[in-house]
């Protein structure tokens, strides 16, 4: 990470003079994860250069930026990225950037630290996995198109009424998901996954919610969790535990075969998305379509 940050910071400082990206007159601006991608696309569209960092099924928590990231990074006029450690590893590159006058927004800085989920086991003392509260994301979209008003005054009513619309489909989705999630008693809401991502979606659509590792997919599971959630799983009658499309499916067949060695049947459900959406171009590679996929699969499976 120190050599990045020492590439990143030469980089710029041997540009007094920045080289935009596309040289259209247009905000170039630079997104970490694929959500955060496809709200940036939802409120700027065309009218901005967006490149993504991570593409689907990459993991933030583990991810290294590369030759190719750091001159995006330097030629940035924006750069929006999740915050509360979600992106780990960059984190040294996000705090050096902005002595180089290249301003960096965390769009978790759109919600009040009181509405957030604390865990003493994570760095940033907060869970960083807001976007599963449909809520926190119509704030961060309110939020992404201050931002990007005051940076580009000439396009802010394009960006207001594209955050107006997007308002609305949020709030259809939210609608959408509850009467889903209302067809599964609730003694079966119980979420079992590779690692704790879910835990907004548990508070806000009446879930408990179990990960075999914690919020960071930098911490192990270790043998005693895996034997510890089976015999949660046992006790509460689970019918189905879930692996996510950015972490390894591994843990989650480990706590399979540790439950069934124990002469108790669970599924594996299907596969999550969590940390990243599904493929560019369908329908889970939208923030909506990744919701309703998820949803979806979760009460399939445990009704």
């Amino acid at each position: 990470m120190k050599k990045i940050v020492f590439v990143l910071l030469t980089l710029i400082s041997m540009s007094a003079c920045k080289e935009s990206g596309p040289n259209n007159g247009k905000l170039n601006i630079v997104t970490t994860t694929t959500i955060i991608t496809d709200l940036l696309n939802h409120i700027g569209g065309d009218q901005l250069n967006i490149q993504g960092l991570m593409g689907s099924g990459v993991d933030p928590h583990l991810y290294k930026a590369s030759a190719g990231d750091v001159t995006k990074l330097a030629n940035a006029d924006l750069i929006f990225y999740g915050g509360l450690h979600l992106e780990g590893k960059l984190v040294d590159v996000f705090e050096k950037m902005e002595s180089q006058n290249i301003t960096t927004i965390a769009v978790s800085d759109a919600l009040e630290k009181s509405t957030l989920i604390g865990s003493e086991y994570f760095a940033s003392n907060y869970d960083p996995h807001i976007w599963f509260d449909v809520h926190n994301w119509e704030l961060i979209t309110s939020f992404v198109v201050q931002k990007l008003s005051e940076a580009d005054p000439e396009n802010a009513e394009f960006y207001k009424e594209n955050g107006t619309t997007y308002l609305e489909e949020l709030k259809v989705l939210d609608a959408e998901i509850k009467g889903i999630i209302n067809t599964l008693p609730k003694e079966k809401r119980i979420l079992v996954t590779a690692h704790d991502a879910f835990n907004y979606f548990g508070q806000a659509y009446g879930f408990e919610v179990v990960g075999l590792q914690g919020l960071s997919t930098a911490t192990e599971a270790g043998v005693q969790d895996v034997q510890n959630l089976s015999n949660f799983i046992i006790e509460k009658q689970i019918k189905a535990i879930f692996v996510e499309s950015s972490v390894p499916r591994r843990t989650i067949e480990a706590l399979q075969a540790a439950v069934n060695s124990k002469n108790h049947q669970v599924e594996i459900g299907g596969t999550l998305y969590s940390d990243a959406l599904g493929n560019a171009g369908t329908a889970e590679g939208t923030y909506i379509g990744m919701f309703k996929y998820n949803v979806n699969t979760i009460v399939n499976a445990l009704r």
